[in-house]
């Protein structure tokens, strides 16, 4: 069902029914479609993000403000906690400030039609951020990770798992899918099952709950309350005398309300797939709870995103990987896409690439030494005993998670477990990287 052929009706179905556009190349070609002609360096640029429903996206707004800044350009970096409504009428006011390009992380693809056509009528290029934007011919570009590969790596990641934990079937799994207006989650799911359809199928894997289509498996609004909610009512439904032996779940933080439910309920741990490297899922993975993640750097993201627009500003051809599979409904929208990489107990202190200081100095170095670290795009993990020095508005003795040990939002992040020396500053020493991945 899920083949090349299968994927490629699967694409057209879901734009039709504007869910979602696409799926991903076999292959993906060079290329570059030509830029808008240029306009003034210090122009606006808007940024309109999402809910702050993960750490990657706090990890973005930062990420964008200092990136255009740095490249000479007018950040104006927004978050719709809100919701649609706020989204929209914060785009129109970028709209009303003279936004040359206006980068968008939609909360509902489909639900900004107007504000996009306003946009484009102001002469502003669109470029959809890590969400396609749907049902529109006024979107001009699309970035993102490949999220039918995130989706086919979680549903091997699933395989591998079950197969580590019993050699061999029947497994008993259950399938969760993301919130049905992001339309990521119905790709994510569409990778998975592109995996996980063929053992269900053959029996090798056995839906309990018989839920196993999209509709069936969302969770609206991604929110760890109603993924746990959901998995009480299956597990007291159908696993009173089964036993759960695998989850899809297609991001960290529902994979941390599964195992949450699970635990709760006194039966023994399934393998839980994930997405985001989020600071406790990583830790549970090393645990040996959470059994996956997907490594999706954000700070690649949202270079791409803003090579982007320097490209469009100079008046360059924007280079493109995939020009063809993201139909949004209405047009096919060029895309360039970064690869995922996932991240198991096997490879989780290799994953993750290390970032610098900001502006090093005797106040944010580290003061205790030596230190273990670990950690990923937006956090750190402290195997040890760090300090900042007393000056820092945040010094503390601190052991575990530091998300916020830096000047404002700045993370400590080394490669792996490494050792680091006392006050330390500049650059961390590098470490050995698996891939490249960016939320």
């Amino acid at each position: 069902m899920f083949g090349k052929a299968g994927k490629a009706a699967a694409v057209a179905a879901i734009a039709a029914l504007a869910l979602t556009g696409c799926g991903r190349s076999e292959t993906t070609t060079g290329g570059g479609t030509e830029g808008a002609g240029g306009f003034e360096q210090d122009s606006s640029i808007g940024v309109a993000l999402p809910q702050k429903t993960s750490e990657n996206w706090v990890l973005a707004e930062k990420l964008f403000n200092d990136g255009l800044s740095e490249a000479g350009f007018k950040p104006d970096v927004q978050f719709a906690n809100g919701g649609v409504s706020e989204q929209q009428n914060q785009i129109s006011a970028m709209v009303t400030k003279g936004a040359k390009v206006i980068i968008v992380g939609a909360i509902d693809g489909s639900q900004l039609g107007t504000q996009l056509k306003q946009a484009k009528d102001a002469g502003a290029t669109i470029i959809a951020y890590d969400r396609l934007l749907l049902n529109t011919e006024n979107v001009d570009y699309y970035v993102a990770y490949d999220n039918f590969k995130v989706g086919e790596l979680q549903g091997q990641a699933l395989l591998e798992g079950l197969k580590a934990k019993k050699p061999s079937g029947p497994y008993n799994i259950e399938l969760f899918a993301g919130s049905p207006d992001d339309a990521n989650a119905k790709v994510f799911f569409d990778g998975a099952m592109s995996v996980l359809k063929p053992k269900i199928d053959d029996g090798t894997l056995k839906v309990v709950s018989g839920q196993t289509s999209f509709e069936q498996a969302v969770t609206q609004g991604w929110k760890a309350e109603n993924a746990q909610r959901r998995a009480d009512t299956l597990l007291t439904g159908s696993y009173t005398s089964e036993s759960l032996d695998g989850v899809l779940s297609p991001n960290d933080t529902l994979a941390r309300a599964v195992l949450t439910s699970v635990k709760a309920a006194g039966k023994p741990l399934p393998v839980v797939t994930g997405q985001d490297s989020e600071v406790e899922s990583v830790k549970s993975i090393m645990a040996g709870e959470q059994y996956s993640t997907i490594n999706k750097d954000t700070r690649k993201l949202v270079e791409h995103a803003i090579t982007m627009v320097k490209d469009l500003q100079a008046g360059k051809e924007l280079e493109i990987n995939d020009p063809n599979s993201y139909n949004n409904g209405v047009k096919t929208v060029p895309a360039y896409l970064l690869e995922p990489v996932i991240v198991t107990a096997e490879n989780v202190k290799t994953a993750y690439v290390a970032i610098r200081f900001s502006n090093p100095s005797p106040s944010n170095s580290l003061r205790k030494s030596p230190v273990l670290l670990f950690g990923g795009p937006g956090f750190s993990y402290v195997a040890g005993d760090l300090a900042l020095d007393s000056q820092h508005s945040r010094a503390r003795e601190l052991q575990g998670v530091v998300p916020h040990c830096l000047r404002g939002s700045e993370r400590l992040v080394a490669v792996g477990i490494r050792r680091v020396p006392a006050d330390v500053g500049g650059e961390l020493p590098p470490g050995p990287v698996r891939g490249g991945g960016a939320g």
